[in-house]
């Protein structure tokens, strides 16, 4: 869909703009929408104009997920084996020697893309079927560490560089949730939902239904109990 690939242009130029703004502890930003844009923008294409009235939104990439395909939750065995993706990943201008950017052939899983691509199909079956109900969006596109490689999510930031980026990112959940016509958008933890709540409070007579799911991180309680069984029932509550 032509108009959720411009939203995504507009959205890596943006955040491009104001990466080397952004102040410490962030040391490392990488941009996924810039050296993995191929896979992404087939993603776009190929998923977004399949019929999807509801957003299911995350926060930022993951090293191992989005850092390595381009596409959110991106762990490399859904992107390729589930979305039946490809094409060429390149790699940030500058890295951190303990994250390094393998792409499509990185052999580490993400837990998390894992978790949350495995359920959508246990509801919802095959990629194009899900895709008729729900596209998967993350709000920013910056994968982004300390010194010490450590993950640091948006709500870490500070300073107006930090507001100006959650600004830039609110504007494309807009742009996003516009060019499906979404009806509902679900965060993917308490985050997501919140930066949700902000950003269509914005949007002009927004009827758009705003709900969460919990975040299915290994570092969740919720999301490793009973073998995940009971992060799986709550998810299944909500999206089906």
């Amino acid at each position: 869909m032509k108009s959720l690939v411009d939203a995504a242009k507009k959205l890596h130029s943006a955040c491009s703009n104001l990466k080397d703004e952004l102040e410490p502890p962030l040391s490392f930003t990488y941009e996924p929408l810039d050296y993995a844009w191929q896979v992404h923008e087939q993603y776009l294409t190929r998923y977004g104009g399949l019929g999807a009235k509801t957003v299911l939104l995350g926060m930022n990439p993951g090293p191992w997920g989005m850092g390595q395909t381009g596409v959110p939750f991106g762990d490399v065995s859904k992107v390729t084996d589930y979305l039946r993706l490809e094409g060429e990943v390149g790699s940030p201008s500058e890295t951190h020697p303990k994250r390094p950017v393998h792409g499509l052939d990185c052999t580490r899983g993400e837990v998390s893309g894992t978790r949350l691509w495995s359920i959508i199909e246990e509801i919802y079956g095959d990629a194009d079927s899900a895709h008729e109900r729900l596209f998967v969006v993350n709000h920013c596109p910056l994968l982004m560490f300390d010194v010490e490689a450590r993950n640091l999510t948006p709500d870490k930031l500070r300073g107006d560089s930090a507001k100006r980026l959650l600004q830039v990112c609110d504007e494309h959940l807009r742009e996003v949730v516009t060019a499906l016509g979404a009806e509902r958008v679900v965060g993917v933890g308490a985050y997501a939902r919140k930066r949700a709540e902000i950003a269509l409070g914005n949007l002009a007579d927004s009827k758009v239904t705003i709900d969460s799911i919990p975040h299915p991180s290994p570092a969740s309680p919720l999301a490793n109990r009973n073998g995940g069984a009971d992060w799986r029932a709550e998810v299944r509550s909500v999206l089906h």
